[in-house]
């Protein structure tokens, strides 16, 4: 697996920096730096306590953690998060509870998201008339199958 190194600043010293929990895993774990209680259907942003610098042509996805998603029903509201090369302030995470009768608590340390650093490519946009034709043409939702309740809809 390739690398790229990524300049960190940690902005609470007591807090780890983000770590891969297994070798060849894609996303780094994130921690909260506070005490938190997300109550059903609430949400609310959170420090990291850490902010980096990434290289240009480089972004950084802020995803969920899937067991936390599955267990309690947390998850990232936009996910996933952009942190662009150019932005130099602390990684926050807008974290939601999607449970509909339990809280999520948290504790200062818990690792709550997942940060994958990717390579990404600046897209130059050209206008034209008309769009080639493509094997799935204008399909949006549902559109390959398998969404039987979504195509009775459109």
């Amino acid at each position: 697996m390739a690398s790229v190194e990524v300049l960190l600043s940690r902005l609470d010293p007591g807090i780890p920096p983000p770590s891969y929990a297994r070798t060849g895993d894609a996303g780094a774990d994130l921690v909260t730096t506070e005490d938190v209680v997300i109550e059903p259907g609430e949400r609310v942003v959170v420090g990291t306590g850490i902010a980096i610098a990434l290289p240009a042509g480089y972004a950084g996805f802020v995803h969920p953690r899937s067991g936390l998603a599955a267990r309690v029903g947390l998850s990232v509201v936009n996910t996933p998060g952009t942190i662009d090369a150019g932005y130099r302030g602390e990684i926050r995470v807008c974290l939601v509870n999607h449970d509909l009768r339990e809280p999520v608590v948290l504790r200062r340390g818990d690792r709550i998201a997942q940060l994958v650093v990717q390579r990404v490519e600046h897209a130059v946009f050209r206008e034209v008339d008309e769009l080639p034709d493509s094997a799935r043409g204008a399909g949006g939702y549902g559109s390959t199958g398998g969404h039987e309740m979504l195509a009775e809809k459109e």
